[in-house]
């Protein structure tokens, strides 16, 4: 196998390449901030699944508001008729889930 060289690259690519590796470092930087924030906040929330529903679903709805937003706008359009006929399916699923 022989190993096929690459050219070098002239001064404006160079210059191109480092822009993007400064990019990519700051991206992974970004991430890395990122990851970081999300982990403190978890902890702060304390999040724990031996919770009672109650207050995981509370934690649930302050780390996620827009997920709650769009859940309570399908049930204001959906109607209290559905969300009756909804309950009585998922309520007996849930009640497993508790025991």
């Amino acid at each position: 196998m022989t190993t096929k060289r690459l050219p070098i690259a002239t001064p404006e690519q160079q210059q191109v390449l480092d822009r993007i590796l400064v990019q990519r470092e700051r991206l992974r930087a970004r991430r890395e901030a990122y990851r970081q924030t999300r982990a403190i906040v978890q902890a702060r929330a304390g999040l724990d699944p031996n919770d009672p529903l109650p207050k995981r679903l509370l934690a649930f709805a302050r780390l996620h508001p827009a997920v709650v937003a769009v859940a309570l706008g399908v049930a204001a359009l959906a109607g209290p008729r559905r969300l009756i006929r909804w309950a009585g399916v998922v309520m007996p699923l849930v009640s497993r889930l508790r025991r």
